[in-house]
């Protein structure tokens, strides 16, 4: 894991970046094997049921971080 960023609130993001499609930082699509898993997340909502979901971001810092910027 490359980041030592606080994730995003679960409610800030969207389902791609919520299921790993999308980086969790700037919304660029991640195939299959690409960018780096940030691991499961659990998330304890005051009500309803608990879930997990499952970040990544792009393997490329500086792209990424010119992507989110703009």
């Amino acid at each position: 894991m490359k980041t030592q960023r606080p994730l995003p609130s679960v409610a800030d993001t969207t389902e791609a970046q919520q299921r790993g499609w999308a980086c969790v930082w700037c919304r660029g699509p991640l195939g299959i094997g690409l960018g780096d898993d940030l691991g499961e997340q659990r998330v304890r909502p005051a009500d309803g049921a608990a879930y997990s979901w499952f970040p990544r971001q792009c393997p490329d810092a500086a792209a990424c971080q010119a992507r989110e910027a703009s």
